[in-house]
């Protein structure tokens, strides 16, 4: 089993991604980190193959804490999870020897393409090492099982419906910590309330979703939208 430490400020969003974790054959959470200091006292500890780690924590950045575990000696992969995507972050984050770096808000299959790819060269690295091979095709052999193919396209989508909007909806249901209408998923979203309301319905519809109902003054409910986590 590989061992990984979840780290993200949410704790929400960090058992989110712990659920995604356990439902990959050979993966398995010993840890869960809420800063930068639990991070590196987890990594301290030992028995931590790999980081899932977010930029933006509480007591410093992510590569910050890269920076600090390299000083300390710990080789511990390190795969980046975070909504950082500017240029120089994953300048940085490649210099300080991440393995992988995925953007939020992402799918489950996106999460599961990437730790497959890194189960697969843990068993490479096994393979080769353990031959005691050298040379080009071996080295090639190593860089190569991290490449991951692209995600397939979401089954069942209506026409019209894009992946790339149905991942952004959500990803902001999965970090909402209250039901939210259409109005306000349009307003986080940019999309317009037509659109929010056209998806999330569809969402709802497809058991990602839950519905429940908001009465006012008017006596005309709202439709509000909670995510149903796997």
């Amino acid at each position: 089993m590989i061992d990984v430490l979840v780290v993200d400020d949410d704790f929400r969003v960090a058992e989110i991604n712990a659920k995604y974790v356990g439902k990959v054959p050979g993966f398995r959470v010993t840890a869960r980190a809420h800063s930068a200091a639990q991070a590196l006292a987890a990594v301290q500890r030992g028995a931590v193959d790999l980081v899932l780690l977010d930029h933006y924590l509480p007591d410093g950045t992510g590569l910050e804490l890269v920076h600090r575990m390299r000083e300390q000696g710990h080789g511990t992969d390190v795969i980046m999870i975070t909504a950082a995507s500017d240029v120089t972050t994953v300048q940085q984050a490649m210099r300080l020897g991440a393995l992988h770096y995925l953007v939020k808000p992402f799918t489950f299959v996106a999460l599961r393409s990437r730790l497959d790819s890194y189960a697969a060269l843990r068993r490479t690295v096994d393979r080769v090492g353990g031959r005691g091979l050298t040379g080009q095709e071996q080295v090639d052999r190593i860089f190569g099982a991290l490449r991951t193919s692209p995600a397939p396209s979401a089954p069942g989508l209506p026409s019209g419906h894009s992946e790339p909007t149905t991942d952004l909806i959500c990803g902001i249901l999965h970090r909402a910590d209250h039901p939210l209408s259409a109005h306000e998923v349009a307003a986080r979203t940019g999309l317009s309330r037509s659109t929010a309301q056209r998806y999330l319905r569809h969402l709802e519809q497809a058991g990602r979703l839950r519905l429940s109902l908001k009465y006012g003054d008017t006596g005309r409910p709202e439709h509000r939208y909670a995510w149903m986590a796997p």
